[in-house]
């Protein structure tokens, strides 16, 4: 019996602009309008919008919130002022990455998890079964809508659709009404542009989408979205981040917080950190006309002994050339290192490159 999948409340105005939809992550969604070339490029040089109605909204609260929050995330909920927001992980108790997601507080005691829409119910249920007395923990996945509105017009765009606002700074978050109609906004992306996201409920997603496409905003899809992040080196979770590694193997140890005292998975972390890692996740410039890279592409090296697996790679529409992330042996995880990437036989060119790809 094929998965019945789960509709955006965008749905309808996906179809009516003729997106191409796809399942992903339990859901249908709009991989392309036009083409990911044409969207990806009109995020760099214009501003573009996304619907990212899957994502899951998670609410916590209560006195003892952000300390339990710091024993359940990576980076330092001490640190986190309110009205601001910032990129985390949830581990598990071998420091595998459950989750990557953004943690925004919005009082006090008020906190909003926006996670991943493949590990809602993972998400939830491990936090449930860890739930400290006196936080309340809300799963209003179901109840909310999202935007990520990317590109270097964003502020005047969300001056244009709120009637002269201005944007919080990066990272910074509103919690406000509109014409009767609450919002959350955070500036922040995946990207590498500037942008925000924007999150309503429900049944507000389409006047905001209506608002921003007559602001000329381009509608974008799955795949831009992915070739976006990839120049910039950010990591798809299933992909690049999994349960089986740890953040300081992404290289994303700016996000943990060993200082802090313990938290799930800390212990794994500060022996990775005192006896070093075997494995990085290494950016990788294929070096010579082929086809793009994909995941599960075997790296060798020079003597065609496997080194690792491409994890993300495709073709980046800003270089022109194919761009790949693989872990790689400590001792090869060195920009400009030559690598081979096999393909049906074949040992393509490629090179260790310095992240991201994509400078502005």
């Amino acid at each position: 019996m094929s998965e019945v999948l789960k509709l955006s409340p965008l749905d309808q105005e996906h179809r009516e602009l003729g997106g191409r939809m796809v399942p992903f992550a339990g859901w249908e969604m709009p991989v392309m309008y036009s083409s990911i070339i044409e969207e990806h490029q009109y995020v760099r040089d214009s501003c573009g919008v996304f619907d990212i109605s899957h994502m899951g909204q998670v609410f916590v609260e209560g006195e003892g919130a952000a300390a339990w929050l710091n024993k359940m995330l990576t980076n330092d909920v001490a640190d986190l002022t309110v009205g601001n927001a910032h990129y985390t992980f949830m581990l598990n108790e071998k420091g595998g990455v459950i989750d990557d997601l953004i943690l925004y507080r919005l009082g006090e005691t008020d906190f909003l998890l926006v996670v991943n829409a493949s590990c809602v119910e993972k998400d939830v249920a491990w936090l449930g079964e860890h739930l400290a007395d006196g936080v309340t923990l809300r799963d209003e996945s179901s109840e909310w809508a999202g935007l990520a509105i990317q590109g270097a017009q964003a502020p005047e765009v969300f001056s244009a659709i709120t009637d002269g606002r201005t944007l919080p700074t990066r990272n910074g978050v509103d919690d406000l009404q509109h014409e009767g109609r609450r919002i959350v906004i955070c500036r922040t992306g995946y990207t590498g542009e500037d942008g925000f996201e924007l999150f309503c409920p429900a049944r507000d997603a389409a006047f905001w989408w209506n608002a921003l496409l007559e602001e000329k905003v381009k509608p974008c899809g799955l795949g831009a979205r992915d070739s976006l992040r990839l120049e910039m080196c950010y990591p798809l979770n299933g992909s690049d981040l999994t349960e089986e590694r740890t953040p300081l193997e992404a290289g994303l140890g700016f996000f943990v917080s060993l200082k802090k005292g313990q938290f799930v998975g800390s212990e794994v972390l500060a022996r990775q950190k005192e006896e070093g890692l075997g494995e990085r996740l290494m950016a990788i410039k294929i070096t010579e006309r082929a086809a793009p890279p994909r995941p599960g592409y075997t790296v060798v090296d020079e003597n065609g002994e496997p080194l690792g697996v491409l994890t993300s790679g495709g073709l980046s529409p800003t270089l022109g050339e194919g761009i790949a992330l693989a872990y790689l042996p400590t001792d090869r995880a060195k920009v400009n290192t030559k690598v081979f990437i096999e393909v049906r036989g074949r040992k393509i060119s490629a090179r260790v490159a310095k992240k991201p790809f994509y400078q502005k």
